[in-house]
């Protein structure tokens, strides 16, 4: 008996979900043996299980001779280009299935977002928005996660604010978005408030959310805030395991000056990948224990991980910052040697920083001028550094140069080097650079600190006396230094 077409439906459903690219094959064949090649149900079927076995071509054949699309079969063909990170595939297809008259659905909106986000198709974007008020898939939370990851992309954090809060329902995913974006906006007060009102809400933490908001802990210095995170993590027998909330709490805590938790956290912590390994190394670094770092480093290689350009720039960093310079001169050397990695701008940073900091202005300026990559702003701004450290005037006023024309409305750039002309006494350099910097509209930003108390995050900015006990700080402030001298 030839097979029916609900039997031979049923094989290639089964086959999309296992990716059994043979037997698709085998049932392609048999839909044609037995004459039911325009079959619609069978033909999306067919583009299903070809797309979900990664074999887009045979896909797109099957899509293109269709006599009669469905909705599901557009859909199938747009998200799969998606998928595959064919994004103007993608997005032609939904240009064919508009001039069809056709009207997109919550199954191919999100795709379609995604595909225009990535290309930065911004009046694509508008105009699918514009469709999901239409249509009134605003509440379909799948629909409303894409328009703010879109909007997120595009930095158009107004924007995906106010989609965000016009949501009527929200899951973790949505939440870890409007996060994740505060915090790449630089917005870590507002990322740590967006937490707590999805706690508020009764929304449950998953892995993504915890990291992105200890990022931002870490950022604001809010240890208290970060504590409580760990709490609930530790809480949490599927978080107690989870390696990126281990690196997550290491630099939280490194960053809020509590590098012993970094380390209680790290040797606590039953999985090490080498992000784990390169994260502690940093906070060594960024704490001044450089000789911790290196020993560490040799035990992350008896251990057998093998260090990546991101680790080995951690390394020289720590040499740098603890002025290791013998040491970091061997790790620099040993960058391609010995672990074939072509030294990246970083690299070259890192050892102009070392060598600066240590007085080597001559050898710093030196390895620049014999780099095989053209030097950037962070491996100029390194010696400029180191220049106005040692206040040496010839190779920061090159230094400087460089960085006008690669970062010509840095104001620091500028201060850096009106700071040597000071400190020299060279008068007429300080009036020429104060002088370029009102031309240019540049100012110095005033330097700032802050505690956290009571999970309240306050700062301080020189000569600012805007806090409500600014009277009662400056006054004890007064009282400290009398008694101190």
């Amino acid at each position: 008996m030839p097979p029916t077409v609900t039997a031979l439906s049923s094989i290639l459903r089964k086959c999309a979900l296992v990716s059994a690219m043979s037997q698709v094959k085998q049932t392609h064949t048999q839909i044609l043996i037995h004459c039911l090649p325009h079959n619609v149900t069978l033909q999306t079927d067919l583009l299903l299980a070809y797309a979900k076995s990664g074999f887009l071509q045979y896909a797109r054949k099957v899509f293109d001779k269709m006599l009669e699309r469905n909705m599901h079969s557009w859909n199938i063909m747009i998200a799969s280009y998606v998928q595959n990170s064919l994004y103007c595939d993608a997005l032609r297809v939904f240009s064919g299935f508009l001039k069809k008259g056709l009207r997109p659905d919550h199954y191919t909106l999100p795709p379609t977002f995604k595909a225009s986000g990535e290309i930065e198709y911004f009046l694509l974007g508008l105009m699918l928005h514009s469709w999901v008020i239409k249509l009134g898939f605003e509440d379909y939370v799948v629909v409303g996660s894409s328009v703010l990851d879109l909007y997120l992309k595009w930095g158009r954090l107004n924007d995906a604010q106010r989609v965000f809060v016009n949501m009527e329902w929200k899951d973790p995913v949505v939440c870890n978005l409007m996060i994740l974006g505060f915090g790449r906006a630089g917005f870590y007060v507002d990322a740590l408030n967006c937490f707590r009102d999805m706690l508020e809400e009764n929304v449950r933490m998953d892995s993504m959310t915890i990291p992105s908001v200890l990022a931002a802990c870490g950022t604001e210095g809010d240890h208290t805030r970060g504590k409580e995170i760990h709490g609930q993590a530790v809480k949490s027998v599927i978080f107690d395991y989870d390696v990126a909330i281990g690196n997550a709490l290491i630099d939280m805590y490194s960053k809020c000056g509590c590098l012993y938790y970094s380390e209680k956290v790290f040797w606590n912590m039953s999985e090490l990948n080498l992000v784990t390994w390169t994260t502690m190394l940093s906070c060594y670094g960024a704490h001044g224990r450089g000789e911790d770092s290196l020993v560490l480093f040799e035990k992350m290689r008896d251990c057998g991980f093998v260090p990546n350009h991101v680790t080995l720039t951690a390394v020289l960093a720590s040499c740098s910052h603890s002025g290791l310079i013998d040491q970091g001169r061997k790790i620099f050397n040993s960058v391609s040697s010995v672990y074939g990695i072509e030294p990246g701008v970083e690299h070259y940073a890192c050892v102009v920083d070392l060598l600066g900091r240590a007085g080597c202005l001559a050898e710093a300026f030196g390895l620049i001028e014999n780099m095989k990559l053209v030097p950037t702003a962070s491996v100029w701004g390194a010696l400029l550094a180191g220049c106005t450290m040692h206040k040496n005037v010839e190779i920061g006023e090159i230094a400087a140069n460089h960085l006008f024309e690669l970062e010509a409305r840095n104001s620091s750039n500028y201060i850096a080097l009106c700071g040597i002309y000071d400190s020299l006494g060279i008068q007429n350099g300080v009036l020429s650079i104060r002088r370029k910097m009102r031309e240019l509209g540049l100012f110095k930003t005033p330097g700032c600190s802050w505690i956290s108390i009571g999970g309240n995050v306050h700062r301080f900015y020189q000569g600012d006396v805007s806090h409500p006990f600014s009277q009662t700080i400056y006054e004890t402030l007064d009282v400290i230094f009398r008694t101190r001298w």
